[in-house]
């Protein structure tokens, strides 16, 4: 993201902290999040990398740093000396820009990672290895770089739709333009990359390549005079700047789809509208009622994405020491799993490099849309039906619940490392811009629900020896601003044992049900059992001779059926599970129903009826598998 130094971020923030838990002595306590009934653990601080602001790439070209970042799931790996190994890839965003944007290819970088997790501090700051690989250019098809120019003003700017594109920003030499803040990779090698001028997602081949994009609703489209204009006041020197400055409608300069995530199942991508429209509240860089931004959910599922959700983010606020009130704009979102996200929130113009060097608010947030209102399709993505008129919320409007979780600027945490928040301004000191985030597992068998959250900042391109687009440059400041990786222990929320009830069972409101969540950040194996028959010859009176068991998910739908356990393809699997999970065994031609399903995360409910209207007493399980 570029915006000016004045600029301020703001955001109204409810936050639920839990009890303190004792560690090694002189060590920071952990810090538990209680939030909509699930447990979040931060465990500190655990390890810091740097890359030089020197650094160059194979091009020869300054690198910049983290605007986003993802990795290659496959490739981590826990060593057997306790450390770790991996492929990372990082965004940086469109460049050096002073003054204004410049003609510098677009890119991402391969990482090749190791890491040695240090609980208890350290006098350096190595514990995160970092090399750079490879550099990847973002190309259209027919080769043609991507450019970091920012979009030109005017019809000018808009490349028009083509059969299998819609209408693209452009820059004055006819290159696309993107302004790279999100980054995910799927399995297959390709990558998403959202940004700033469209707001966009563009589908990229493992090699860069251009081979699709996805324009966002009508809402979120920057206009000016009724038109598509994706300028955002950053024109290469000589170029004129748009008018008006700011768009009418649609997401603010400098202020598009920032963050972006793909859910561990990996069938939804979700990007966050860095803050809130200008129809909805976004009326300017420090608007004090900007704070209703907007969430999508695109089902990738299939051969084209398709918008299925969209929600609202309330973001928060903070004061600065002079007492100002400030929106604090989100700059990354992170998947936990297709309801629960971390998001990381800061103010804006505080830190390195900065006149101002101590940041007021850097801080990773709870979001959940389990019970938000989803809007997608609806009215308010027409820009004429603002979602928060002058800031305020449309009441029919639900948002996602939040709590704050991990606070960058705690200054014990980073005193471990030798790492401060102000008021020195020296190498030490963290920059503003904080806004990249990955999350692997910890690979820990003794806490399966452990993982490690990397952190990255934007360093702006900020060096005294640097290169871009063939020019020499060094930034006025006189220093140098690193990219940095911070890494925190997380226990993310973890396994369901077992759940079980016993109840009288008819059908309809006299069904037997039990709700209960696949929580973590990946699909979970759980057996749910719908006994009767099993209960009569353990001397249960009055059993549920034939029970039938119906597994839905959180909109209703059903998810899985069976009347008879033994029946299923899978009962010798079954047999195994009940055993695993100390489940007493069903008889081999019982007409006892039972389940083993891999399920999604999220909210489930497991249902059982007698066969033909019969009543009777039934046992209702569910286990997680280890």
């Amino acid at each position: 993201m570029r915006i000016s130094r004045s600029l301020a971020a703001s955001l109204f923030v409810s936050s639920v902290s839990g009890a303190l838990f004792s560690t090694a002595p002189a060590q920071p306590a952990p810090v538990s999040v209680l939030h909509n009934g699930h447990h979040f653990v931060n465990h500190g601080l655990v390890g810091v990398g740097r890359i030089p602001a020197s650094a160059r790439d194979k091009f020869g070209e300054t690198i910049g740093s983290f605007s986003a970042l993802t990795h290659d799931a496959k490739s981590w790996r826990r060593n057997a000396d306790g450390t770790y190994a991996g492929t990372f890839y990082m965004q940086p965003d469109r460049g050096y820009n002073n003054p204004g944007t410049t003609n510098w290819r677009a890119r991402f970088f391969t990482l090749s990672v190791t890491f040695s997790p240090t609980v208890a501090g350290a006098a350096t700051q190595n514990q995160v290895g970092l090399t750079v690989a490879d550099t990847t250019l973002l190309t259209e098809a027919n080769g043609t770089p991507f450019t970091a120019l920012d979009t030109a003003a005017g019809a000018a700017g808009v490349r028009a739709a083509t059969a299998t594109l819609p209408a693209m920003p452009q820059a004055f030499n006819g290159r696309l333009s993107i302004d790279a803040e999100g980054i995910v990779r799927l399995p297959d090698g390709s990558f998403f990359v959202s940004d700033e001028y469209g707001p966009y997602i563009y589908k990229f081949s493992a090699g860069g390549v251009l081979q699709s994009a996805i324009r966002p609703p009508a809402a979120l489209v920057p206009q000016r005079a009724g038109a598509d204009s994706f300028a955002s006041n950053n024109p290469a020197p000589g170029q004129p700047a748009p008018n008006p400055i700011d768009p009418t409608v649609g997401r603010q300069n400098n202020q598009g789809l920032e963050g972006l995530t793909l859910s561990p199942d990996g069938k939804t991508l979700f990007a966050l509208l860095q803050s809130a429209a200008r129809q909805d509240g976004g009326t300017g860089g420090a608007s004090l009622i900007r704070f209703n931004t907007r969430l999508l959910a695109y089902d990738i599922s299939g051969a084209t994405p398709t918008l299925k959700g969209e929600y609202v983010l309330q973001l928060p606020t903070t004061k600065t020491a002079a007492g100002a009130t400030l929106v604090c704009a989100q700059s990354e979102i992170l998947a936990i799993n297709n309801t629960q996200f971390l998001v990381l929130a800061r103010d804006a113009g505080f830190g390195h490099t900065y006149p101002i060097a101590t940041s007021t608010y850097r801080k990773i947030l709870i979001y959940d849309i389990s019970a938000a209102t989803n809007i997608a399709g609806s009215k308010f993505d027409d820009p004429a039906n603002p979602i928060a008129p002058a800031g305020v919320l449309d009441a029919s409007i639900k948002p996602a619940t939040r709590a704050e979780f991990i606070d960058l600027n705690d200054s014990a945490q980073l005193a471990k490392f030798g790492l401060h928040n102000g008021p020195t301004d020296d190498n030490n000191n963290l920059y503003e811009k904080w806004e990249a985030m990955t999350l692997v597992p910890a690979l820990d068998p003794a806490t399966p629900n452990d993982y490690f959250l990397f952190v990255g900042n934007d360093n702006d391109f900020i060096t005294q020896s640097g290169l871009q687009d063939g020019v020499a440059y060094a930034h006025p400041s006189g220093m140098e601003n690193d990219s940095m990786l911070l890494v925190y222990r997380l226990s993310l929320p973890g396994r369901l044992l077992n759940l079980s009830s016993r109840a009288q069972t008819g059908t309809g409101s006299s069904a037997h049900v039990i709700g209960f969540v696949a929580g973590g950040p990946r699909p979970k194996t759980f057996l749910i059992r719908g006994v009767g028959a099993a209960l009569g010859d353990l001397g249960v009176a009055g059993a549920l001779n034939d029970p039938i068991l119906t597994l839905f998910n959180s909109s209703g739908a059903t998810v899985a059926s069976n009347d008879t356990w033994g029946d299923n393809a899978n009962a010798a699997d079954i047999r195994s599970a009940a055993s695993a999970t100390g489940a007493f065994a069903l008889g081999e031609r019982s007409r006892d129903a039972a389940l083993l399903i891999t399920l999604d995360p999220g909210a489930y409910t497991a249902q059982v009826n007698g066969v033909g209207g019969a009543s009777g007493v039934s046992l209702l399980e569910v286990y997680e598998l280890p």
